[in-house]
């Protein structure tokens, strides 16, 4: 399963986190791979690490990493280091894939973000993994304002692929506004999840607990009645 997202910053990393926890309390053996991590000279805990935190996956790899925080094709240019092989991000998937019951991909930025190189010389995108592994996506969105196109953009690639997907919103604030709850209710037909925000400031265990109330069964989380669960934080 890919996680991608309509933007950078938007809560890919927590929400992959949320859903290895709920697929972890439901009884599967999850690992994590995160193709190309960046921005890694910033000494900030990267994103396997913060999931391995938060979630306490089986299994939680890094292929590569780059130091500069830009797309991983831009990152390895700058850097001088050889950009991310397709194929081997493709067979390095497969193999997890073979030992556990869900692979979860954490993307880089948005959808069609340059990851890499293929071997003949083409720049391959997050979406170019899913098509080739057959991988549904999960899409990470803002619940503000200016989400709707940038969330349909992102799913209209996805349905041109033929790829599955359905949307996360990675940060509800405290204090919603009207902006929020129309976008959400918008949302509706493709929400698989809300995660509160703060939800990556939480302690693990705390956060393993929670996990489940925050995704829909089709990402192994027990949220089934949006109108109760609207009414249960307003």
């Amino acid at each position: 399963m890919l996680v991608t997202g309509t933007d950078t910053g938007v809560g890919k990393t927590i929400t992959t986190a949320a859903i290895v926890a709920a697929a972890q309390t439901a009884g599967l053996k999850v690992a994590v791979v995160k193709p190309g991590q960046t921005g890694t000279a910033t000494g900030e805990p990267t994103d396997v690490e913060t999931i391995a935190r938060l979630a306490a996956p089986h299994t939680a790899r890094t292929l590569v990493t780059y130091p500069d925080p830009l797309a991983p094709l831009a990152a390895a240019r700058v850097a001088e280091l050889p950009a991310l092989d397709f194929d081997s991000v493709a067979d390095a998937v497969r193999a997890e894939a073979a030992t556990h019951d869900l692979v979860l991909i954490e993307g880089a930025g948005g959808l069609l973000v340059p990851m890499g190189l293929r071997p003949a010389g083409e720049v391959w995108t997050c979406a170019d993994l899913a098509v080739a592994l057959g991988a549904p996506a999960v899409v990470v969105a803002r619940p503000g304002l200016g989400t709707l196109n940038h969330t349909a953009l992102t799913l209209e690639a996805l349905r041109r692929r033929e790829i599955p997907a359905g949307v996360v919103l990675g940060s509800w604030p405290a204090q919603a506004e009207l902006v929020h709850w129309f976008n959400l209710s918008e949302m509706v037909p493709n929400l698989l999840g809300v995660l509160p925000e703060g939800a990556g400031d939480m302690d693990g265990g705390v956060f393993r607990r929670s996990a489940p109330g925050w995704l829909t069964p089709e990402l192994y989380g027990v949220l089934d009645d949006w109108r109760a669960w609207a009414e249960e934080i307003s």
